[in-house]
């Protein structure tokens, strides 16, 4: 007999809604029938970029994150606006952090980053064909976009230079996937259909 995990929600309460993220306390009945508190924060998700320039270099952005109190290393990213297409926020915010804009995309993978305190989800692509233009990021960010050869990047991920989680799923599953290789002949692929 399978045992059940699922709690039910008994009721709905928003705490604070940002502009970015809200927060809930939500009652849930437990399988037990009992009943408990959940916090949580709510999200839309967001949308992250591992863009190749070519098959051993990355572009990778540096900017100051206030929660951590420390510049950071990342992948181009951004949150979803509701209801947003997940490619059309990939492409906004790979041209406005970097200023590139891709001749293909393809998933690479999709987690969940806290699911004991938020729901959101973070989808990850892989871009290539990368054509050069401006950087135009949002009037609060301060950011640098750079060149780094892929295995120096999967270095700092793996000796916590770079501990954002983001990359360092993504640098660590295009490494196990072989996609830091150059393409085998005829692998041109398509375009990732609009999500």
């Amino acid at each position: 007999m399978t045992k059940s995990f699922v709690e039910r929600r008994v009721r709905k309460k928003l705490v604070h809604q940002g502009r970015a993220v809200a927060f809930r306390v939500d009652t849930v009945r437990m399988p037990d029938g009992k009943h408990a508190t959940r916090e949580f924060l709510d999200h839309w998700g967001a949308v992250a970029v591992v863009p190749f320039l070519d098959p051993k270099t990355v572009v990778l952005v540096r900017q100051f994150r206030y929660p951590v109190g420390e510049t950071t290393w990342e992948l181009p990213a951004g949150k979803l606006d509701k209801g947003e297409k997940l490619l059309s926020c990939l492409e906004r915010e790979l041209r406005e952090e970097t200023g590139y804009t891709a001749g293909r995309v393809r998933p690479l993978i999709a987690y969940w980053p806290t699911p004991a305190f938020s729901n959101e989800v973070i989808h990850i692509y892989v871009a290539d064909r990368l054509k050069p233009g401006r950087m135009s990021p949002d009037e609060d960010e301060f950011i640098e976009a750079r060149k780094v050869p892929f295995k120096t990047a999967l270095r700092w991920a793996q000796n916590g230079k770079i501990k954002d989680s983001k990359t360092v799923i993504a640098l660590m599953a295009c490494a196990v996937k072989g996609l830091a290789r150059a393409p085998r002949d005829g692998a041109k692929g398509k375009r990732a259909a609009r999500a």
